[in-house]
């Protein structure tokens, strides 16, 4: 029950009020938790499991906004004036949420005022990381913004036995750095042949730290290659 914000940041005499609202439920792998347009009515926690954050991105394309795993909160870009969500959420693996109604979530918020503090560092800390992957998007090379994606991948879900522990697709590499599918492994065979990275299958191995964050602020700075 700990797991997300909302359960570690309450008030405990507010914990049996989220323990009879919560409803859990499961998605299996491929399963979409809301899409874009859809409605606004509750939000999600993730129990278990990891999900994407994806929007429409020119004809028939997709960019993937953000990566979520255990803990993180699904759903918030929808609270908004006219509370439709702007994007969609599908589960990368099995996954368990954990769902409270818009109206409960805002009550909560009213009363505890640690997780409403929380809650606008988290929105502002995620508008600074939208902020600068719109920049990327815009003025950095490909290469750079995989490079990028791979550290904060790994700094956000870890490693095990030295890979990101996130078994990702090529396309999906592609989606979230707003690239095509070829583009993205060309440009992880240069990584990967630079000695920065190292590649299997799905999975993705940072292997020169200093290296990948030296040639990332070449390409922030505006020097490096093309």
């Amino acid at each position: 029950m700990d797991a997300c914000l909302l359960c570690k940041l309450c008030q405990p005499a507010w914990k049996p009020a989220i323990a009879t609202h919560k409803k859990n439920f499961t998605l299996k792998k491929g399963e979409m938790l809301f899409s874009e347009g859809d409605p606004v009515k509750g939000i999600y926690f993730i129990y278990e499991g990891k999900m994407k954050v994806h929007k429409h991105w020119g004809r028939e394309k997709e960019l993937i906004v953000r990566f979520a795993g255990a803990g993180d909160i699904v759903g918030h870009r929808g609270i908004a004036s006219d509370f439709i969500y702007p994007v969609s959420a599908t589960a990368m693996e099995n996954s368990t949420v954990c769902y409270f109604d818009l109206d409960f979530f805002q009550s909560t918020l009213q009363v505890n005022t640690a997780l409403l503090y929380e809650l606008m560092m988290f929105y502002a800390h995620e508008l600074q990381e939208s902020e600068k992957r719109m920049r990327n998007l815009a003025h950095m090379p490909v290469k750079g913004r995989i490079a990028s994606a791979l550290l904060h991948l790994e700094k956000k879900f870890g490693t095990e036995n030295g890979y990101i522990d996130f078994p990702l697709s090529k396309q999906d590499i592609a989606s979230y750095t707003g690239t095509t599918y070829e583009t993205a492994w060309r440009m992880l065979q240069e990584l990967a042949k630079e000695a920065m990275i190292s590649l299997e299958d799905k999975r993705y191995a940072v292997l020169d730290h200093e290296a990948m964050q030296a040639y990332i602020l070449l390409q922030e700075e505006g020097d490096g290659p093309a």
